[in-house]
């Protein structure tokens, strides 16, 4: 039987960000469901202890390997494992970002130290992981595929949250040049920007809420995990082997309407009426 255009069967996939649970871990069992051997990496060992260990004890070929990519130390190790793993590399999943409840402010208030935290754990690490396995694939003479993943609010504006959003724009800039340089080489650059998704990370800014989210979204809900791993999924296989860089939205149709700032610009999606209020400071 000829393999399927989602079958990932001989092929190693990193994940960077793998263990916080939401589109991280469902990438990681996605791809390990459609045949891949996936290093999970994540600089917390107790969160692969929580959330890869069980994939591993379903006997999905999952790899944990606790690193803090952000640094080239984390990085090198990541791709030691990868290169000792069975198979051969086929892509990368860029996850690994953040953005604390404290980084929410006014742009006024954004120091440099601000600044440059956030787009080192976001832009940098998004582009030195894809430098890294990219120039693994060259070597090996291999094609293949680097997804990272932006937002929505790299797409549009950011209120209160330049510096992220700054920070996420710049990710579907570096996924298009790099689109153009690795084209010739087989290699593919792209990016998703997710909208609201339900994932642990959110719920420190985003509370249940139905009636907002009918309002806001097009789709009226926030997106569940399995539905942001589905276009990872896509943009990884050979379903996609004549797209490069380009960043699919996958938003319920956020974009389409946009109507999820207050009067105050702040974000209706922001429960606490008090860290609304402290980000305006």
């Amino acid at each position: 039987m000829q393999p399927g255009p989602l079958d990932f069967d001989g092929r190693i996939v990193i994940v960077a960000g793998a263990a916080g649970g939401g589109i991280g871990t469902t990438v990681t069992r996605d791809l390990a469901h459609a045949g891949a051997t996936v290093i999970a990496v994540s600089r917390s060992q107790d969160n692969l202890e929580q959330h890869i260990t069980p994939l591993i004890k379903e006997g999905l070929a999952v790899v944990p390997v606790a690193a803090d990519v952000s640094n080239d130390e984390g990085i090198a190790t990541a791709m030691k494992r990868a290169q000792d793993a069975r198979g051969a590399l086929h892509g990368l999943v860029n996850v690994a970002g953040a953005a604390a409840p404290a980084t929410w402010m006014r742009a006024t208030r954004v120091t440099r130290d601000d600044w440059r935290d956030l787009f080192r754990q976001n832009l940098e690490t998004m582009f030195f992981m894809s430098q890294a396995v990219a120039r693994q694939l060259t070597e090996d003479g291999r094609a293949g595929s680097i997804v990272s993943i932006s937002s929505i609010s790299g797409m549009n504006t950011a209120p209160f949250h330049i510096a992220y959003g700054t920070a996420k724009a710049a990710i579907v800039a570096a996924t298009r040049t790099m689109a153009v340089e690795l084209a010739p080489l087989g290699i593919r650059v792209n990016a998703i920007a997710p909208g609201v998704t339900a994932t642990p990370a959110s719920r420190a800014f985003v509370g249940e809420d139905p009636e907002r989210d009918q309002k806001a979204i097009a789709m009226g809900r926030r997106a569940l995990p399995e539905e942001q791993a589905g276009a990872i999924l896509f943009l990884l296989s050979d379903l996609s082997s004549y797209i490069t860089g380009q960043t699919l939205l996958v938003d319920g149709g956020l974009n389409l309407k946009w109507t999820h700032l207050d009067a105050d610009n702040t974000s209706l999606f922001l429960e606490n009426q008090e860290f609304r209020a402290a980000i305006k400071r």
